[in-house]
């Protein structure tokens, strides 16, 4: 299973998660860009409901997580993708990368943040 990921405007390095067979549906991903955060976490959580283990969704509700400043609920998604087996994902610069170089990315991200907050 293939999964796009679309760079997003939100933060430097912050990838959305887009289904590449279901672009014109992308789960919440209008309310991450626009920063209508409450919204897209309501989205991905009833979503996740449904589908709870699709990486894209996981990976979309930490990058919410992260702007709203829940870092240790952001860690606990990451971790999740983590456990799962590696999917991969189509980058909008036609390159591929597994859903677990994203979620250690994003892990390293919260890392780098907390220890220059420090």
């Amino acid at each position: 299973m293939r999964m796009g990921l679309v760079a997003a405007a939100i933060a430097p390095l912050t990838l959305i998660a887009i289904p590449a067979q279901a672009q014109d549906s992308a789960v919440a991903s209008a309310q991450i860009f626009s920063g209508a955060y409450d919204k897209a976490e309501q989205k991905l959580l009833a979503e996740l409901r449904i589908h709870p283990n699709r990486p894209e969704l996981l990976l979309n509700l930490a990058a919410v997580y992260v702007q709203t400043g829940r870092d240790a609920e952001a860690r606990a998604l990451y971790t999740r993708v983590l456990a799962q087996d590696d999917v991969l994902m189509d980058l909008r610069a036609e390159r591929t990368v597994g859903s677990h170089a994203v979620a250690q990315n994003g892990l390293k991200r919260i890392e780098t943040v907390q220890f220059s907050a420090r």
